[in-house]
């Protein structure tokens, strides 16, 4: 079998097409990564998450606050996304397309999700487009069902993984590690087990050194039986909400570093999108296929 790739049709629901937020990234994604030929019998869907599961990473009453519509307009705006039937559907796949997703890592070596990173999304609230924390959830339950020991989560977006550390502070068996453009949202910054803020602006080369060094660190410190790799494409030096100075071939770089790394040690990697904007919704599919091409090309280069 060639690379698992998990995905579910609703993960691009009805939307505003002219929202900072591209709902629209998700189909796209999976139709560019369609056209490059990487779905052959490798394509995995996820089940609906129940409110009694997401409760290990989530407040239950938010979480029916949210299902009946009740998360009042402040708490929206927060969010930043318009309530809609669609979106609580996907919502509520997608935390189960990211545990899929390591599952399948634990059982092949590599796997890579077509959506997740949601990681602003705390246990009682939502925020910056996160309404629900897949990573978080993904985690918990894996510890927690004794699946694994040990967790890293290796946070590449270009925006800190707040939520993320908030929910996971407590968790001695996930460490949480960010690597994220200091002066950027969430302006108020929550404590991850590891933070590195980089310098607006930043380029290639410093960028790939401490994203090297680091997990080469964590890596040999901390040997975690699986990684989840938030692979935010945001980093790009033209994205809307970046303010970084990576270039495509620098993502891509940065990809290849963080699986080989991973891989070569054998220790299992989890891929999830992250985040990505563009007024160009079909670059930016491209750019989110990046992770998905490096681990293809990977995958039997050092999983046969």
């Amino acid at each position: 079998m060639s690379l698992p790739l998990v995905y579910h049709p609703n993960y691009s629901c009805p939307f505003p097409e002219n929202h900072r937020f591209v709902m629209s990234k998700f189909v796209r994604l999976h139709k560019v990564v369609e056209q490059k030929g990487y779905i052959t019998n490798n394509l995995f869907q996820p089940d609906v998450a129940s409110l009694d599961d997401l409760g290990r990473a989530h407040c239950l009453e938010y979480l029916n606050k949210l299902c009946g519509n009740q998360v009042d307009h402040k708490e929206w705006r927060r969010i930043g996304l318009p309530w809609s039937q669609g979106l609580v559907d996907r919502t509520l796949t997608a935390p189960n397309g990211t545990l899929e997703t390591a599952r399948l890592a634990l059982k092949y070596g590599m796997a890579s999700h077509l959506a997740g990173g949601t990681h602003h999304a705390h246990y009682d609230f939502g925020s910056g487009f996160c309404i629900l924390n897949d990573l978080a959830y993904a985690a918990k339950t894996l510890v927690h069902q004794g699946e694994v020991e040990k967790v890293l989560i290796f946070d590449l977006d270009v925006h800190q993984g707040d939520g993320t550390a908030s929910i996971l502070e407590d968790e001695p068996r996930v460490f949480t590690c960010s690597i994220h453009c200091e002066k950027n949202f969430p302006f108020r910054k929550t404590q991850s087990d590891l933070d590195i803020g980089l310098d607006v602006g930043l380029s290639d080369q410093e960028y790939l050194d401490v994203v090297e060094q680091t997990l080469q660190k964590l890596l040999s410190e901390h040997t975690p039986d699986l990684v989840l790799y938030d692979a935010g494409v945001d980093v790009w030096e033209y994205d809307e909400l970046g303010r970084l100075n990576i270039s495509w071939a620098g993502i891509q770089q940065r990809d290849e570093l963080v699986l080989k790394e991973c891989l070569l040690r054998h220790i299992p990697v989890a891929t999830v999108i992250g985040g990505g904007y563009d007024k160009d919704h079909q670059r930016l599919a491209e750019r989110h296929s990046l992770i998905i091409q490096t681990a293809f090309d990977l995958f039997p280069l050092y999983l046969s």
